[in-house]
């Protein structure tokens, strides 16, 4: 499922001109296309993992692919662009309904951590082999079928998936679900927040610093956010339990986590940037330009098996998110010097992103019983869905602060070349800055508990 997730936002981008042409869409139009999967993804996340933890993981997923399959099917369907948005909104509630069962049956069909971390890494690796290949498979279709076809190929992934999950997986056992009852106004409280919170970097892109609507919308999400904690703690049967989101495992897992989505997004979107505008390279050089990452992405995989049996869960969760702040580092105090130091940062990055995000993940499973893996699974997404957007958003509005007149055109005068570097670097600095605090604070909960020197602390108690 994290293959399909991947393939399918990274194939549907190379199509996005020829949607705007075939249904006469706008810029902005285009970008809610792309923007709505990853919101309502992002959105229904903890809500569906809590039912799924109560229902049933392979219940909740083989209902997630028939909507996936059915939404894909619509596609053939879709004649204007506000029904190509409600798909895709559709499609973002089945990947919220199979992505974070997917991390879930991994910890329930095996024991030991050594081979949950190797299921987690083929996960991962599959994932990105999908962002990878995506872009190229995508322009190869579109050279010979309409841009549906793109869409259309989940209906018999869909399809193959449910076969074997129905039939390869057996039903949860009662003793790994549990029965309290969903609370209702905390999935309300905690989806706004997160939808909010995925909102307003595009509107402040789109607005700009200036306008007071994305500053109307990130205060709403911040007090969406306090009410929904304040709900978690007096509510009897909370959505998401805080006492389990402080154990040391848990909590360090997901700052690792946070760290790395931050870093790796917001490394992104600057890159991509400052090679097209400042270097003046052709999005297909910026495209390669990108290679580095991707190269290590992938072939980073073989590394973590190795690494995590050398130096164990923590010390390689601390050593990768080092070299996260390392990367970013290097990018803000030396990535307007020249290329070299560009791809430099996008290597360390993407080689400390490629295996924190698969202990990080491990981590946060193992700090949890048995019957909250789908709930603790959908909070790692989550949690890296919203600080890929505040990644993004912390670039845009130091640029937006920084650079005087429309970044857009060709032709800067020195003093906004001058501008957008000085941007490009306190950006930089300033994504090093957050993303160090995440991972002291990581380091600081996981030195804090005991319960990471047990081999497998799934159900065992743990201090806080």
């Amino acid at each position: 499922m994290f293959l399909f997730e991947m393939l399918d936002n990274s194939i549907l981008n190379v199509a996005l001109p020829t949607i705007g042409r075939e249904l006469s869409a706008s810029t902005t139009v285009l970008q809610w296309v792309t923007g709505v999967y990853a919101v309502v993804f992002g959105g229904l996340m903890l809500a569906l993992g809590a039912l799924a933890d109560r229902v049933g993981r392979r219940k909740v997923m083989l209902v997630g692919l028939v909507l996936l399959g059915g939404a894909s099917l619509a596609t053939a369907f879709v004649t204007t662009a506000g029904q190509l948005i409600a798909v895709r909104a559709a499609m973002g509630v089945a990947a919220a309904m199979t992505t974070p069962g997917s991390l879930a049956l991994v910890f329930r069909l095996f024991d030991e951590d050594g081979l949950r971390v190797r299921a987690t890494t083929l996960i991962s690796t599959a994932g990105l082999v999908g962002l990878a290949v995506g872009p190229t498979a995508g322009g190869f279709v579109l050279a010979f079928a309409p841009w549906q076809m793109l869409l259309l190929v989940n209906v018999p992934i869909a399809a193959l998936a449910f076969i074997g999950i129905r039939h390869g997986i057996p039903a949860d056992k009662a003793d790994e679900l549990h029965r309290d009852p969903i609370d209702g106004t905390g999935a309300l409280l905690g989806t706004a927040a997160i939808v909010l919170t995925l909102v307003a970097p595009t509107l402040f892109v789109e607005a700009g610093t200036a306008s007071l609507l994305p500053w109307l919308t990130t205060a709403a999400a911040a007090l969406t956010a306090v009410l929904f904690v304040v709900r978690q703690c007096v509510a009897r049967h909370p959505l998401l339990d805080l006492e389990l989101v402080v154990r040391p495992l848990v909590s360090s897992g997901l700052a690792f986590k946070a760290a790395a989505s931050l870093a790796t997004a917001g490394l992104g979107y600057l890159v991509t940037l400052q090679l097209q505008l400042d270097l003046g390279w052709t999005p297909a050089q910026a495209a390669l330009g990108m290679l580095p990452q991707v190269v290590v992405l992938i072939a980073g995989g073989a590394l973590i098996g190795p690494l995590v049996t050398r130096v164990g869960l923590d010390k390689a969760a601390w050593l990768s998110a080092g070299a996260v702040v390392c990367g970013l580092a290097v990018y803000g105090l030396l990535g307007r010097f020249g290329y070299g130091w560009i791809a430099l940062a996008l290597m360390l990055v993407a080689a400390g992103m490629r295996v924190v995000g698969v202990v990080a993940g491990t981590n946060v499973m193992r700090g949890l019983p048995a019957n909250r893996t789908t709930i603790g699974s959908a909070l790692v997404d989550t949690v890296g869905e919203v600080t890929t957007g505040i990644g993004i958003a912390v670039g845009g509005t130091i640029l937006v602060a920084l650079f005087t007149g429309d970044i857009a055109t060709s032709n800067w005068s020195t003093h906004q070349t001058t501008q957008f570097r000085d941007a490009i670097t306190w950006a930089g600095l300033a994504l090093t800055l957050l993303t160090a605090a995440l991972v002291g604070w990581g380091i600081a909960r996981a030195c804090r508990g005991t319960d990471s020197t047990t081999p497998s602390s799934a159900t065992a108690p743990e201090g806080t």
